[in-house]
């Protein structure tokens, strides 16, 4: 792990509806003060209301987020980077002071086929990215 601590992070997802918005509220939530917490697709696709949802389910409101590309974070301050998805790690640009990365591979709940079974795929994406800053936050502490 880095040697110096980290202050910024980003989570990087293809459009930033889903996955990386989870993340950020995660993040926000756990991370101690003074981290800025940023996250961002490929394309800004808009935050999805069953990521809002799923969020609200846990008691960590994230209808203020909102969906963005790399254009709207400064990217010259990112410490840390966290794709969570195989097509943001692949087009991920190079960030000037980004010390380290990481990457979750994520189903995408977006392809679910209906309503339920969309809630379910939302519901275990939540709980996957939660575990994962869990443990995230546990090394960044230590």
């Amino acid at each position: 792990m880095e040697s110096k601590r980290s202050r910024s992070i980003l989570f990087l997802c293809t459009g930033n509806a889903c996955r990386s918005q989870i993340a950020e509220g995660f993040a926000r939530s756990m991370l101690p003060q003074g981290w800025r917490v940023y996250s961002a697709g490929v394309a800004a696709a808009g935050l999805h209301a069953r990521t809002i949802d799923v969020m609200m389910e846990v008691g960590i409101d994230i209808s203020g987020q909102h969906s963005k590309t790399l254009d709207e974070v400064p990217v010259d301050e990112i410490d840390y980077v966290i794709t969570l998805c195989g097509h943001a790690r692949d087009l991920c640009p190079v960030f000037p002071r980004a010390v380290a990365s990481e990457h979750w591979p994520i189903d995408d709940p977006m392809h679910a086929a209906d309503t339920h079974v969309e809630l379910q795929a939302f519901r275990r994406a939540r709980d996957d990215i939660r575990r994962r800053v869990e443990d995230l936050v546990k090394r960044l502490k230590g």
